[in-house]
């Protein structure tokens, strides 16, 4: 098999699905260097920087680097080809001698930057998958997806509420239904609540040193929230690049915002700060501290909060534009509202943009 010096493989990768890393890798292994070009327009959905960053994560042992090319697409047309080839040659300066396609344009591509034309896999054989079917149906095709992908593209659903609502239950079994479906779904993950497991390990450092200490003894600084807030962030991202198209979280790092009020007294502009970087989520479950017993179990002394914190939850939830539904009722019923929200949020799509058009 012909080895060649610096291979090229060009694309949108929107998004990268298996195909595309076959040919990467395929390319990867016939070249002494390789450079993949990720091309995109303003009026696509995923950001360049992005599909740049998951392009780089997949294939650490590639030069990726990324173009925006808005320029409209049109085969038959010379002059076009010259302003797409504009852009191609300011982000690949160097000699290329060989270019590694699916595509039938690829002989074109190749003639133009004077190098070989390599196809691969035209009739997609080994990957039966295409960008397009990924936009439309990501479901569908979650398994030619890499990790960076799936958790970008997850569907993500937070249950969120005051003290002994039945957020962690309701989040639970929420996950469980989903599982049940089977299939995909059967890797549905729950991401459990940080602030709880910070809350559990606080306590039991003070009974270390003070044995007979209670809840009540515990004390919170500010700079705890931006931690707990990360560390949440952190673990959800870790779920979503493993799970299946939904993953429910119980709490996020914008219910640490509320929490922080409830513990401190007031906001942290750095914890907001926190919730803004990681807002992924797509739904907000708020659950109701009405039709909810309070029960004490060593980590909890807020039952008199609990009208403010929904209210607080609802009010900040409202002013942040975010998608959310509170929750009332008893369990049942409020799982089966839930599991509704969730069917409605997928039933709506991922509504990513098409990309430019091709001339004909």
């Amino acid at each position: 098999m012909k080895r060649h010096g610096h291979g090229l493989v060009l694309g949108k990768f929107y998004p990268p699905h298996a195909g595309h890393h076959h040919l990467v890798r395929t390319a990867r292994d016939r070249c002494e260097r390789l450079t993949v070009l990720v091309c995109a327009a303003s009026v696509e959905s995923i950001p360049l920087e992005d599909r740049v960053a998951w392009m780089r994560e997949v294939h650490p042992d590639a030069d990726v680097v990324g173009a925006v090319d808005d320029i409209p697409v049109d085969l038959t047309d010379p002059a076009v080809w010259d302003a797409h080839m504009a852009v191609f040659r300011a982000a690949v300066p160097r000699r290329v001698d060989a270019v590694f396609t699916s595509e039938p344009y690829g002989t074109e591509l190749a003639r133009r930057f004077r190098a070989e034309a390599v196809c691969v896999d035209p009739a997609r054989t080994v990957f039966p998958v295409s960008g397009t079917a990924v936009r439309k149906d990501p479901v569908g095709c979650w398994d030619f997806l890499e990790p960076p992908v799936r958790a970008a593209l997850a569907r993500r659903i937070v249950v969120l509420g005051a003290e002994s609502t039945g957020t962690t239950t309701l989040a639970r079994a929420l996950a469980r239904q989903l599982r049940a479906r089977g299939g995909i779904w059967s890797r549905t993950g729950c991401v459990p609540e940080y602030g709880r497991e910070f809350s559990e390990q606080r306590l039991a450092r003070l009974r270390a040193e003070r044995p007979g200490a209670t809840w009540s003894d515990v004390s919170f600084r500010t700079e705890d929230f931006p931690l707990i807030a990360r560390r949440q962030a952190a673990l959800e991202d870790a779920a979503a690049r493993t799970g299946s198209p939904v993953l429910i979280c119980d709490t996020d790092a914008f219910a640490t915002t509320i929490w922080h009020e409830r513990y401190m007294g007031g906001p942290s502009v750095e914890v907001e700060e926190v919730a803004a970087r990681g807002g992924r989520a797509d739904l907000w479950l708020l659950t109701d501290h009405r039709d909810v017993p309070f029960e004490d179990d060593g980590l909890r002394d807020g039952e008199h909060l609990r009208p403010w914190m929904t209210g607080r939850f609802a009010e900040r939830l409202t002013a942040t534009g975010r998608r959310f539904l509170t929750l009332s009722g008893p369990h049942e019923q409020r799982l089966a509202t839930a599991l509704a929200a969730v069917d409605a949020l997928l039933a709506d799509g991922w509504r990513l943009a098409d990309p430019l058009p091709e001339r004909r």
